[in-house]
């Protein structure tokens, strides 16, 4: 199972697909990025799925129903269900739903999604904080909300209403490149009421609870491309996690990463799934990956020998997450990763 103390990426000689029951997949980043499939996911998750395992595709986007993500999904060439989609409006819907009266009211600020998942726990969508709401819920509504709706949501919480989030990740991927997400209008609510809500989605408990119940999950392997939402999520679920180098999270940045951040396993993209992970031992004073051995040597992380240039950044990883690369801060890293073409 995960640990938060890692101090290397794990080896496994049998296939992910085999190892785990179910992956928790991350969609954004992961299985496509501005609504294309990212190479290889279409391919590697039918693979996954005739092997047997469970794919349960697990989003803090709030905006679409599951069942129009499955329809997207499966256009894609990945056949899901929306039985299959596990969303931060659902995990939020639960937690207000345990707060509030069956049949209250919940101002709205935010898409279908959230409206939706509101409606299957028993209460009531509205759009206007003068309709007496019980609780405020904001989800990611698209980049045509419009200011007026963070207006409301004001309007109403400094009238005392409980506020709730779907989640804060600040920034979501696109065809184009970052745009800002759901967190970054969380915000903008935040600094003009001077409130905190309670947020439901990853990396956070009620996200990992959602999906445990709806999948029924007993060996679960969460995958993702963010370090501070999926990865950060598994640590806390204290399940073992997979980072695809595929959406935002780079080689530097993985180096960097803080113990709760660090994952279990590390892949390009998702052919991960079908394979073993090599082991990382430690060797000559460093740490061996394949044919490459890192240490820490005069503040700097160095790499030498050849090979898979994944076998090199799992070495790195090794070396820079030690207590004497203190994960990697201030070393350089930069000569090691050229080495990679990373």
């Amino acid at each position: 199972m995960s640990d938060q103390s890692r101090t290397r990426p794990s080896g496994s000689a049998t296939a992910l697909n085999e190892a785990y029951d179910t992956a928790l997949l991350d969609l954004d980043g992961v299985v496509y990025a501005g609504g294309e499939a990212i190479a290889h996911a279409v391919d590697s998750l039918g693979t996954a799925r005739e092997s047997g395992m469970h794919l349960a595709y697990v989003t803090n986007n709030a905006l679409r129903t599951p069942g129009a993500v499955a329809e997207h999904l499966t256009e894609l060439g990945v056949p899901a269900d929306a039985a299959d989609v596990i969303t931060s409006a659902q995990a939020v819907a639960r937690l207000i739903a345990e707060q509030v009266p069956e049949g209250a009211r919940v101002l709205v600020i935010g898409g279908e999604g959230l409206r939706v998942a509101l409606r299957e726990r028993g209460l009531e969508p509205v759009e206007s904080a003068d309709e007496d709401p019980a609780a405020v819920a904001q989800g990611y509504g698209g980049p045509d909300m419009t200011w007026g709706r963070f207006a409301e949501a004001c309007v109403a919480i400094s009238r005392g209403v409980p506020w709730f989030a779907s989640n804060t990740d600040l920034t979501i991927p696109s065809a184009r490149g970052i745009m800002p997400g759901n967190g970054a209008a969380v915000e903008v609510v935040r600094i003009a009421t001077g409130a905190e809500p309670q947020v439901a989605g990853k990396p956070l408990p009620p996200m990992h609870r959602e999906t445990v119940l709806r999948t029924g999950a007993k060996r679960p392997l969460v995958v993702g491309d963010r370090l501070d939402t999926d990865i950060e999520g598994a640590s806390n679920g204290d399940v073992d996690s997979l980072l695809v180098l595929t959406g935002v999270t780079d080689a530097a940045r993985l180096l960097a990463a803080e113990p709760r951040h660090r994952p279990t396993y590390v892949d390009a993209d998702l052919r991960g799934l079908l394979t073993g992970q090599p082991e990382v031992t430690e060797k000559d004073g460093g740490f061996g990956c394949g044919g490459w051995t890192a240490s820490v040597k005069s503040g700097a992380l160095a790499l030498d020998g050849d090979g898979a240039a994944l076998d090199g950044l799992r070495a790195l990883c090794a070396a820079a997450w030690t207590d004497a690369g203190d994960g990697s801060c201030g070393l350089e890293a930069g000569k090691a990763l050229a080495k990679l073409g990373l």
